[in-house]
């Protein structure tokens, strides 16, 4: 029981976080933007089967999200008349079928080159069903949508945002149970060598295509579930579930996160999700800012959050993190002020240009100025290159550090082989 308990201390960790953590909340807006980071979860794990798995960069996968959304909310509303009788647990499987068949289509179109013919076969048939969408009203509802209302099932109602927020979470750890499996099952360490050399995998008698399809079938299975447990957060589908920006944010999800983990679709999907919830509540830019988030984190962090965390793991084994903190205070310090002058500059300019407004007068943090004058401007700029200088100055500090406690690491890892 203990060797169990240890070898899968991660799963239960997160099993007991998620279930006892949500009934502390009063609020239900903060209950439904973990909802909402759950469902994300689900998604981004869907779609790193296919980039980090299969090496499949793909910019519809929104179809399969939207698709199963759409028709998860027709089974409730069949559900609702009588026609049908499902249980609501488990409408979200009626997606994830719909799109596993979705897949097989899809992926036989779709696979049989991989790199940007892939990308831009996806993008099509995206951009096919989102036309669509507004085109055939019956199915798609237009710009209004299709609506349904959830059915209580033994002695749940799932009227209030809790119960809905635990039946999201049992279908979370299913699903990331599940393809976390796959990751270790043939097909999973097929489709990695398919990514890395698909000719060597044909040599050995592996069919690339074949791979590259079925992947996309198990991805489109779990992206449809998603998309069905959205239809049921929301009791609300509309065509921008099926459009490009749902594609986009699905690719954010998992580039933020790191593509190389298995964690990083997790962690991308819940920052991504936060910053979304949040964000768009305090700017209207905020799409601006997630944007040059992502960014970013291309630029500069291109194995993600996940392998930014990666990086140290050897440091905090060695036990030498608390040398690293001192040089990333200073740093952090000029950061933090280079980033609130940049978001000064995008918001003054923002309202000084936008044509909503009546006058350029704002009011930040108590202080009321007009956007047009000089004396704020100057100020961000001069803030943001000082910012900047200092920020620069201080790398050279981190570098040092780093170099330092690297070096140790490698000498230590040095006499721990020479020892066994």
């Amino acid at each position: 029981m203990r060797q169990f308990i240890l070898r899968n201390s991660v799963w239960i960790i997160m099993a007991v976080i998620m279930a006892i953590f949500p009934p502390f909340l009063r609020s239900n807006v903060a209950l439904s933007m973990l909802s909402q980071m759950g469902i994300a979860v689900i998604f981004a794990l869907s779609y790193n089967i296919l980039l980090g798995q299969c090496g499949l960069l793909s910019f519809g996968h929104a179809v399969f999200f939207g698709l199963g959304a759409y028709f998860t909310i027709h089974a409730l509303r069949l559900v609702n008349n009588g026609q049908l009788s499902i249980p609501t647990p488990l409408l979200p499987l009626v997606g994830a079928f719909v799109c596993l068949l979705l897949g097989i289509l899809i992926g036989l179109i779709s696979t049989r080159r991989a790199g940007a013919t892939f990308a831009l076969i996806t993008l099509g048939i995206n951009e096919l069903i989102a036309s669509s969408a507004l085109m055939f009203y019956d199915f798609f509802g237009s710009e209004m949508g299709v609506s349904a209302m959830r059915e209580p099932w033994l002695c749940f109602t799932f009227g209030s945002q809790l119960e809905v927020y635990y039946l999201i979470v049992f279908w979370v750890f299913i699903c990331t149970i599940l393809m976390y499996a796959f990751s270790g099952t043939p097909l999973g360490r097929i489709s990695n060598a398919v990514r890395d050399n698909p000719e060597r995998t044909e040599f050995i008698g592996y069919n690339p295509v074949r791979v590259r399809a079925l992947s996309v079938m198990v991805s489109g299975f779990f992206a449809g579930l998603a998309g069905g447990l959205y239809a049921l957060n929301w009791e609300l589908v509309t065509y921008e579930n099926v459009g490009i920006m749902q594609s986009a944010f699905v690719l954010f999800m998992v580039f933020i996160g790191g593509v190389g983990y298995f964690f990083g679709p997790i962690l991308g999907a819940v920052v991504v999700t936060f910053l979304t919830f949040y964000l768009s509540a305090f700017t209207e830019a905020w799409l601006f800012y997630l944007g040059a988030f992502f960014a970013i984190m291309v630029l500069f962090a291109p194995s993600g959050l996940a392998g930014v965390l990666m990086l140290h793991k050897p440091v905090w084994q060695a036990r030498l993190l608390g040398r690293l903190i001192p040089s990333y205070i200073i740093a952090l310090i000029p950061c933090l002020v280079m980033m609130t002058s940049g978001i000064g500059i995008v918001e003054i300019f923002y309202r000084w240009s936008s044509t909503g407004y009546a006058d350029s007068v704002m009011t930040v943090s108590g202080m009321t100025f007009d956007a047009a004058g000089l004396v704020p401007w100057a100020i961000v700029l001069s803030s943001l290159l000082v910012g900047s200088y200092f920020f620069t100055k201080s790398l050279s500090k981190v570098k040092k550090s780093w170099d330092s406690v690297s070096m140790e690491v490698k000498s230590s890892a040095a006499q721990n082989d020479s020892s066994n």
